[in-house]
């Protein structure tokens, strides 16, 4: 998966002279960025660690741009800078490094706390997480809530309890969702950590207008709220939309009259069923250029035979085939299926067909005589092989006769 709000720097190609900013782009834990004056012009790229100004102390993050897309990212992102601007201190050291690893393994222990803390103040709010600054001298608790909070205790007692600076800072449903991360139901990242920085309102008619069920579970996200992606295409579906028949307006035929069913705007697509729930209630679609020709003759008070055909001796049209649904995966399962039959149903017809054919019966006897046989082998007894004359009389072995003589 890829880093968190991550920017792809197309511009890192052009020589050393034409690529040249003395702002670059640092992100800290999740999605929080800043943005720093590298005053001391040293050579940094993207994914070096650096030390950079904090109030109070310093911080530690990675380079996550430079370049000149660094400008057009402090504009997208409405960056202000009120005074002197933040800078770059060094690469960060070796003890840098092992302070803010120190730093970094106790957020999830004072989250647990500070959500004890909040729990026993009686306060109506969730902390969604925590972030040491680098040098460890302050703390930044993140926190959800319906409405104000009053949590200037809870800032004494976190103060008392952990002996840092403290800084709360307000985060929505969706901002908690960005910074935790993770996967949608499209098996990518999700987009409000991935690269949405402003989170614009969804509401529910943008699925209205593209005609999708009104379910809560497949409509909201991993924050409880509608999908950001919902307003992806709706400027898409607003102009198709615009180019359907009305939903209101029936369809008059000699065979009835056909309501609308339901319209796919990409396709052109209107689907209608008959009015009259004692005809069949096959679902017609038809394109959007036939439904308004069904309207205009309508209008002259003309009634076309059916949907599809103007009078009882048109034809109708051939359908198109798609050629696609030859390459199906599963486009020999049927045939499988029904060459099976074919074999067992032409089976049957040749035994009914052929007198001469020896019922099951037959086997079933057949098979006892060579059971008695096999038995007898086991007793002893040779079994007897000779084969019975037409007058159905045996012919006595040598042997025999020898001991009846005797």
């Amino acid at each position: 998966m890829k880093k968190k709000l991550n920017t792809f720097d197309y511009l890192s190609d052009l020589p050393k002279g034409c690529n040249v900013e003395d702002y670059v782009e640092v992100q800290f834990k999740n999605t929080r960025k800043g943005y720093y004056l590298n005053s001391l012009k040293l050579p940094l790229f993207k994914g070096d660690v650096v030390a950079v100004e904090a109030t109070p102390g310093h911080d530690i993050g990675t380079v996550s741009l430079t370049g000149k897309l660094v400008e057009l990212q402090m504009r997208k992102a409405n960056y202000r800078n009120n005074g002197e601007p933040k800078r770059i201190y060094r690469i960060a050291k070796q003890t840098d490094i092992d302070k803010f690893e120190e730093c970094k393994a106790l957020e999830h222990d004072t989250m647990i706390r500070s959500r004890q803390i909040a729990l026993d103040l009686g306060l109506d709010m969730k902390i969604g997480d925590v972030e040491y600054q680098g040098d460890g001298q302050k703390a930044i608790f993140y926190y959800i809530a319906d409405g104000r909070v009053d949590f200037r205790q809870l800032i004494k007692k976190l103060a008392e309890a952990f002996h840092v600076r403290i800084e709360m800072k307000q985060i929505g449903a969706r901002q908690e969702a960005a910074r935790i991360g993770g996967i949608g139901p499209c098996g990518r990242q999700l987009c409000c950590s991935g690269f949405l920085t402003n989170f614009v309102s969804v509401g529910t008619n943008a699925a209205r207008l593209q005609d999708l069920s009104m379910n809560p579970q497949k409509l909201a996200g991993q924050c409880a709220k509608l999908k950001c992606c919902l307003n992806y295409e709706v400027d898409v579906y607003f102009e198709a939309q615009r180019r359907m028949p009305s939903r209101e307006i029936e369809l008059e035929t000699s065979q009835g009259a056909y309501r609308h069913f339901k319209g796919d705007a990409l396709s052109g697509t209107v689907y209608y069923i008959n009015k009259n729930p004692k005809e069949s209630g096959e679902i017609i679609g038809l394109s959007t250029q036939r439904v308004f020709q069904i309207i205009n003759m309508n209008k002259r008070g003309d009634k076309p035979f059916s949907l599809q055909l103007d009078s009882e001796g048109t034809q109708r049209p051939a359908p198109s085939t798609d050629i696609l649904d030859e390459n199906s995966l599963t486009r020999f399962d049927s045939v499988a299926r029904r060459k099976g039959r074919n074999r067992r149903k032409n089976a049957e017809e040749r035994r009914s067909d052929n007198p001469s054919h020896r019922p099951s019966g037959s086997n079933e006897g057949q098979e006892t005589s060579h059971s008695e046989n096999r038995r007898q082998h086991r007793n002893g007894n040779r079994p007897h092989k000779m084969k019975q004359r037409e007058d159905g009389q045996h012919k006595p072995s040598g042997k025999t006769q020898t001991a009846k003589e005797a």
